[in-house]
């Protein structure tokens, strides 16, 4: 295990009439994440009970690939338009594992 590594775990609340628009939008930006260097894994999930909440579950290698994934352009670019899609501003946790 690695105690450097950062999980983030991301809910998204799409507006009902933009619910299409937001999922190609995180689609795109999980082909583009994945791609980084210092993401391990980047994993786009959809509620069972709400088909406009999005959960992103995400691991990078240490603070500083994180840091790099925020500073992307399209990911700016996706927060930038929270206001006109989303229900309410993106929820996201910062984690560390438990090491043993």
């Amino acid at each position: 295990m690695n105690p450097d590594q950062i999980t983030i775990v991301c809910l998204i609340k799409a507006k009902k009439n933009t619910k299409a628009a937001v999922k190609q939008e995180l689609l795109r930006l999980q082909d583009m994440t994945r791609q980084e260097k210092g993401n391990i894994n980047y994993d786009l999930h959809i509620s069972a009970n709400d088909d406009c909440l999005f959960i992103i579950y995400e691991n990078w290698k240490n603070q500083q690939a994180l840091d790099n994934h925020m500073a992307q352009l399209y990911l700016k670019s996706f927060i930038e338009k929270q206001d006109e899609l989303l229900e309410c501003p993106i929820d996201g946790k910062i984690c560390k594992i438990i090491c043993q």
